[in-house]
C-alpha cells in the first residue's frame, strides 16, 4: 500500500514506524505547509516526494492518506482526499463535529474508499483480552478510567507561548487529545449511556487543561478523568463484585491485571511498544481496503460516530468552546 502523509509531527513518525513494522507500507509522499519542514521529515523517514500544495498532494501517486494535522483541519483535508478517491486514516479526533463525520462517512461510501479513525484502542489485540477478562469479575458495579499525562508543551505555555495543543482556535485541549481515550472503551464495553455529566478546568488560553465526565447506565457508573497538567500514576480500574481489572494505560491497554476478590493476581497482558500499537491501526486499515465488506469495518465506523456524539455532549455540558 502506497501512502501519502499529512503532518510532520512525532505522531506521524510513530505511525510510519508502526506501519513499516507490521505491513509492507510504502510511504511515497508527505505534505507540509513549508518546504523546510517537509524536506526534513522526508529525509528522516525515507519519503521520496514533498508537497507544499495540498491540491497537488491530493492528486499524488498513492492510494491512501494518513492525516496527522491539527484537529481543526481534519474535516477539510479529509474531504479533499476522499473527493480524490484516496482511502483515509485520520488521527483522533477524526472530526471536530459528529455532523462532519456523518458527511464524510457518506462521501467515503460514494467514492468506494475506506475512511477510519486512527485510534489505538479499536485495533489493539488487547481489546479482546479485556473483554474476555471482564466476564470473569462478576457484575460490573463501577468503572474509573484515567488518562492524565503532563504535556511536554506545558512549560512552553507557562513561558507565554501558545502551543497548538492549548490553542482553542485549533479545536484542541485535553478532552479532544486525551479524554477521547476514555470515551472509546466506555462506549465499546458498555454501550451508550442514559445520562452524561461533565465539567472542565480551563487555563488562561481558554483551552480545557483537565476535566472529568460521568456516564450513567442502568446498572453502573463509568467515571473518567483526564489532564494535560499532571501525570497519572495509578491507572484505570474496572470494578466487579468478583474482582477488579487494573489497567496501567487506558490508551495503550498495557500492563493489565485481574485481581479476584481474594487478592489473587493474574496478568492479562504486559507492555507493548507504542509503534507496534500504531502498526495495528495500519494493519486493520489495509485489511479493510482489501475487504471492504469486513463486518468489523462497520463496527469501527459506528463506534467513531458514537464517540463523536458523546464527545460533543461532554463539550457542551463542560462549556468547552473553540474560537
Amino acid at each position: 500500500m502506497r501512502y501519502g502523509v499529512i503532518g510532520t509531527g512525532w505522531i506521524a513518525k510513530s505511525f510510519i514506524d508502526g506501519a513499516r513494522m507490521l505491513t509492507n507500507a510504502d510511504f511515497a509522499a508527505v505534505y507540509s505547509r513549508t518546504q523546510e519542514s517537509g524536506s526534513k521529515f522526508a529525509a528522516e523517514n525515507n519519503i521520496k516526494k514533498v508537497y507544499t500544495d495540498i491540491d497537488e498532494f491530493a492528486k499524488g501517486e498513492f492510494e491512501a492518506v494518513y492525516i496527522a494535522s491539527p484537529n481543526r483541519l481534519h474535516y477539510e483535508q479529509t474531504k479533499l482526499m476522499l473527493q480524490n478517491g484516496k482511502h483515509v486514516i485520520c488521527e483522533k479526533p477524526i472530526t471536530v463535529e459528529p455532523e462532519e463525520l456523518e458527511e464524510l462517512q457518506e462521501l467515503a461510501k460514494e467514492k468506494n474508499v475506506i475512511y477510519i479513525e486512527a485510534i489505538m484502542y479499536m485495533f489493539n489485540p488487547a481489546r479482546e483480552l479485556l473483554k474476555e477478562s471482564i466476564k470473569k469479575i462478576g457484575r460490573i458495579t463501577s468503572v474509573h478510567f484515567d488518562f492524565s499525562q503532563l504535556s511536554s508543551k506545558y512549560p512552553a505555555y507557562l513561558e507565554g507561548k501558545l502551543p497548538n495543543i492549548f490553542n482553542p482556535a485549533l479545536a484542541t485541549g485535553c478532552l479532544m487529545d486525551l479524554g477521547i481515550y476514555c470515551v472509546y472503551p466506555a462506549l465499546d464495553l458498555f454501550g451508550m449511556p442514559k445520562k452524561i455529566t461533565a465539567c472542565a478546568h480551563f487555563i488562561e488560553s481558554g483551552a480545557d487543561g483537565s476535566g472529568n465526565a460521568g456516564l450513567l447506565y442502568d446498572d453502573k457508573l463509568v467515571n473518567f478523568t483526564y489532564s494535560k497538567l499532571g501525570q497519572d500514576r495509578l491507572g484505570s480500574q474496572i470494578f466487579g463484585d468478583e474482582g477488579t481489572i487494573t489497567i496501567e494505560s487506558i490508551s495503550k491497554l498495557i500492563n493489565m491485571k485481574m485481581i479476584d476478590k481474594k487478592g489473587n493476581v493474574t496478568e492479562i497482558i504486559g507492555d507493548v511498544a507504542k509503534e507496534k500499537l500504531m502498526g495495528y491501526e495500519a494493519e486493520a486499515f489495509e485489511k479493510f481496503i482489501a475487504n471492504p465488506d469486513d463486518p468489523y469495518y462497520n463496527i469501527v465506523r459506528e463506534r467513531a460516530l458514537q464517540v463523536s456524539r458523546v464527545m460533543k455532549e461532554i463539550r457542551e455540558i463542560s462549556g468547552i468552546k473553540f474560537n
